[in-house]
Formats: structure tokens, sequence, C-alpha cells
């Protein structure tokens, strides 16, 4: 779980640095990418169902 919000905080804060400073769009559709790649890790870890390590 953490690894998922952490995947999410650095898209937000490559997708702001990338529509903020001017030449670096590169870094919006990096922060994109990663937000889509933490999506499907989310959708792939909850997909998999209530297996919970004890």
């Amino acid at each position: 779980m953490a690894l998922l919000l952490f995947l999410i905080l650095v898209a937000v804060i490559l997708g702001i640095i990338g529509t903020v400073v001017e030449g670096l769009v590169y870094l919006l559709a990096i922060g994109v990418v990663v937000f889509i790649c933490a999506l499907a890790y989310a959708a792939l870890r909850f997909r998999r169902g209530g297996r919970r390590r004890r």
C-alpha cells in the first residue's frame, strides 16, 4: 500500500512540475505514465483478493 501511495505522489509531483515549468512537458507525460502504472498495480493487487500474510 505504501508503494502505491508513493507512486501516486510521484506522479502528482511530476505532473505539477511538468505543467508549471516551461519546456518540461515531458515530465507531465512521465507523471501520467507513472500514474497509469500505479493504477494498474493497484488493480492487480486488489484483484487477487483477500490473501493476507499472518
